[in-house]
């Protein structure tokens, strides 16, 4: 992925330390994945194995497992609670994560906690663009 496809959408809740997002829906559900800057980061993904749903997960704590060129990194959840849904387009085209990252490249669903800790931790709107270019730019990325 290049640097000038960096971007991040205003809708989201980011967890900038981690490089991944959060969809929160309404119904105390969140969709998550890697921000276009962590797949930058990261390099290509060969595959990609999530948390299986009834897993309990916490923020800051591995919801799924890639596969690099070099390496198996753990993907860190953005928020807590319950994965409800994996991704399961990600085990034949593991790929979708590069090509549409906050789209068909999620990674999980996840009811959240009753307590909806560590919501307030993640980034949101205006905030954002400064966090990302920040991090981008102790990585040496162009945002």
């Amino acid at each position: 992925m290049s640097s000038q496809t960096l971007h991040f959408p205003a809708e989201l809740h980011y967890l900038i330390e981690h490089q991944v997002w959060a969809r929160i829906d309404t119904d105390r559900r969140a969709t998550v994945g890697i921000t276009s800057l962590g797949i930058s980061l990261a390099g290509e993904i060969y595959m990609c194995r999530p948390r299986q749903a009834g897993t309990e997960v916490e923020q800051g704590r591995s919801i799924a497992v890639v596969e690099l060129a070099k390496s198996i990194v753990s993907v860190k959840s953005p928020v807590t609670g319950t994965v409800l849904e994996t991704n399961t387009l990600l085990a034949q085209r593991p790929e979708l994560v590069h090509l549409d990252p906050y789209g068909q490249g999620w990674i999980a669903r996840v009811q959240l906690a009753d307590s909806l800790d560590g919501i307030d931790a993640l980034l949101h709107g205006e905030p954002v663009a400064a966090a990302m270019a920040e991090h981008a730019r102790l990585y040496r990325i162009e945002p």
